[in-house]
């Protein structure tokens, strides 16, 4: 008898586990599909939904359903960009093989993405106070700072027009800052998005 009962109590015990973990993978689930189906919502509002998607979702398990959280993350991943491509442009800029127009052309726009580092680490530094009285003229602040770091990134791309340019480095700078470009431009729809909706 004691052994009948030491089975089923055994029996029952590893039941409830199994019945434990299974529903904890599908809560997971759920929420992984929730987060991911909130990112792709969200990213309707922009103008590049498509690279809203691809640059947001292996965020999504820290976005949750959060607009707050969604603007913030795509601020931190357009300032990511940015920084590389700096990087990248001060190395190119440094090469023997560009000419004097490009090398020209290569550190004004530095110089216009270290704008854009400057405005974008504004907007999240603010983005982190954003609360009660003050969030008027945050929310201000990081609208306006983030149009700014756009209108810089196409400042660089425009230094890059002309036929006397060479074709590569004018294909991959331009590329990068197109790149950057419309992160930013997705980061300001999810700010504006999250500004109608909280104000």
């Amino acid at each position: 008898m004691a052994g009948s009962f030491s089975f089923n109590h055994h029996f029952l015990a590893s039941l409830l586990i199994t019945i434990t973990i299974t529903t904890l993978k599908s809560v997971h689930t759920t929420t992984t599909t929730t987060n991911t189906e909130f990112v792709k919502s969200s990213c309707t509002f922009t103008t590049y939904p498509r690279l809203c998607v691809t640059s947001l979702s292996t965020q999504s398990s820290l976005i949750q359903t959060s607009h707050k959280l969604i603007a913030h993350a795509a601020l931190n991943i357009t300032l990511a960009s940015a920084k590389a491509t700096s990087a990248m442009m001060v190395r190119l800029s440094s090469s023997s093989r560009l000419k004097p127009r490009e090398v020209s052309a290569m550190r004004d726009c530095v110089e216009e993405l270290g704008d854009t580092l400057e405005e974008l680490r504004k907007s999240i530094g603010e983005m982190g106070q954003l609360s009660g009285s003050n969030y008027e003229v945050y929310m201000s602040d990081i609208q306006t700072w983030v149009s700014a770091a756009l209108t810089d990134e196409n400042t660089c791309s425009d230094g890059f027009e002309g036929d006397d340019m060479n074709g590569k480095v004018k294909v991959l700078v331009r590329g990068r800052i197109l790149v950057i470009a419309h992160l930013t431009s997705n980061a300001l729809a999810l700010i504006n998005h999250f500004a109608s909706i909280h104000g």
